[in-house]
């Protein structure tokens, strides 16, 4: 029984599987039949292709001096830093003009109309 499955898969692999090339080694390739020489016609100015970049950088190396390799992120980040230590300059002022007013009745303000008559 396990004889005739064997000999049954052989078949079926010789039927269905790749060839193993036997029956190509004998065969002699065919002789080129020579090609006729025809008359060259001009044809179209062919244009040679530009030599291809690398699209990891440049030739020629970047001076690091020259450059900011800085990322707009870190720009903003810094801005927005420099506008929160204005705002907080300007809130201090506001508060020392605040006790100078409260406390000792000095008005740092003199830019408001009526402002000397007030304090």
């Amino acid at each position: 029984m396990t004889v005739s499955i064997i000999q049954a898969l052989h078949w079926i692999i010789g039927v269905f599987g790749p060839g193993t090339g036997r029956r190509r080694a004998g065969t002699h390739p065919a002789a080129v039949a020579p090609v006729c020489q025809q008359e060259r016609r001009p044809g179209p100015v062919v244009v040679p292709l530009p030599e291809p970049r690398s699209p990891y950088g440049l030739p020629v190396l970047l001076d690091g001096a020259r450059t900011a390799p800085i990322r707009p992120y870190v720009l903003a980040a810094e801005r927005a830093d420099q506008e929160r230590e204005r705002e907080r300059a300007r809130q201090s002022r506001r508060r020392v003009a605040l006790v100078l007013a409260a406390d000792f009745g000095v008005d740092l303000d003199l830019h408001v109309v009526g402002a000397e008559r007030a304090a």
